[in-house]
């Protein structure tokens, strides 16, 4: 099971203002990657905060949304925006997304969720995106201290003609 965090912060290093902040402030590469891998991973993790910011489920892929108040029928979706809720640790949710037949997931926030996947020791990839603006306060891609160093390798980087920076690693296990 391939396992990435996706997220896309500010040069400052922030993925949202606050809380009920949208991510309609990257670019449209960072948004035409997300759907990319996304779609290719087949199913996306988030916490039920980031959730909420999306106007809909995100269609062709499995939402999985963390939380321990919301119910399945609270999602309101239709049968082409699939979701699940769930409260699972990651190991138990991996297992359970494997039997299931999915091979790869994306963790797509927000610093709650990247958190507890990071210190789970599952993720494998981290793809993130550097947007060339500053919020000067907010939400950083991970909401506590990690309780270890997690070393990465860059695979990737690319610049795009307007300053947005992509940068892949793999985590070193």
């Amino acid at each position: 099971m391939e396992i990435f965090i996706i997220a896309a912060q500010t040069a400052d290093g922030f993925i949202a203002r606050d809380a009920n902040h949208p991510a309609v402030w990257t670019s449209k590469e960072d948004k035409k990657r997300f759907v990319e891998l996304t779609k290719d991973a087949g199913v996306v993790v988030m916490g039920s905060t980031t959730f909420k910011t999306l106007p809909r489920p995100l269609k062709e892929r499995l939402n999985v949304v963390y939380s321990n108040s919301l119910k399945d029928v609270d999602l309101n979706t239709d049968p082409e925006r699939k979701c699940m809720v769930t409260n699972k640790q990651p190991a138990d949710l991996v297992e359970n997304l494997a039997q299931l037949g999915y091979t790869k997931i994306a963790i797509c926030g927000g610093s709650e969720v990247y958190s507890l996947f990071i210190e789970s020791g599952l993720v494998d990839k981290v793809y993130l995106t550097v947007e060339p603006i500053l919020f000067g306060s907010g939400i950083s891609v991970f909401k506590r201290s990690l309780s270890t160093d997690i070393q990465m390798k860059l695979d990737k980087s690319e610049v795009t003609e307007q300053g947005t920076v992509f940068l892949d690693y793999t985590i070193l296990k």
